[in-house]
């Protein structure tokens, strides 16, 4: 058996993984979410974490700098009947409104598509976290130079102590080498204060933007943090 990753270690050793899924469950059986996004260029960084009554959403920290917010304002989180959402970009919505119409997480995002940002094309990561503790993750991204989507899908069962943990790229780069391994196996601490700070910490501090973490307890109560580095720094 393959050595279960350290998530802290994974991201101190990758100044820029880009945007970061984690789901999975504790070994006392919370469910957890866990994402971030981090940035390179001034429109990119330029945005926090607002908590929503469903989840939360992206805004520009001044808005007088917004530049171009179709890629980077959306709701990364949303509560769902079938389980919570959480993606980087607004799939989440394409997600949902699939959910309304008793369609699956599969058929919605047979839908979308990679970011249209050339030459990066980023990919779209999405994951939905059900309750019982399994979960899906999926990676939208581009091949052949940006003419076609290869779609990649993943199911997981609930094991106690354990998550995956998906992201955008590969490392920095320019262009920006796509994610293109299957998500890894990481280990998840018991004590959401515990984790999401030493998350934080092993986000590369040049590119880290803002954190969000989610653990869900087996009534369904939840207890959630968000970091925002812009409000740090005030």
């Amino acid at each position: 058996m393959s050595e279960i990753n350290n998530l802290c270690q994974l991201l101190e050793n990758n100044t820029y993984p880009g945007r970061g899924i984690v789901l999975g469950n504790t070994k006392n059986n919370e469910h957890v979410a866990l994402y971030f996004i981090m940035g390179r260029s001034t429109n990119s960084r330029n945005r926090i974490f607002i908590e929503e009554a469903d989840g939360i959403r992206t805004e520009a920290y001044k808005k007088e700098d917004l530049e171009d917010p179709s890629l980077i304002i959306y709701h990364p989180v949303r509560e769902s009947e079938k389980g919570l959402i959480v993606t980087n970009g607004d799939q989440t919505d394409t997600i949902l409104e699939a959910f309304l119409n008793n369609e699956t997480f599969y058929d919605a995002l047979m839908t979308r598509e990679f970011e249209p940002d050339k030459p990066n094309y980023t990919p779209r990561i999405s994951g939905l976290l059900k309750d019982d503790g399994s979960y899906s993750l999926s990676i939208l991204k581009a091949i052949n130079d940006g003419k076609n989507c290869q779609r990649n899908f993943y199911c997981y069962e609930k094991a106690l102590g354990k998550g995956h943990f998906i992201h955008t790229y590969e490392k920095d780069g320019n262009p920006i080498p796509t994610f293109n391994r299957e998500p890894e196996e990481v280990l998840i601490e018991d004590d959401i204060d515990t984790f999401a700070n030493k998350v934080w910490n092993a986000l590369n501090p040049d590119n880290k933007i803002s954190l969000f973490v989610r653990y869900i307890d087996s009534d369904n109560y939840y207890r959630q943090l968000i970091f925002n580095k812009h409000l740090e720094e005030k």
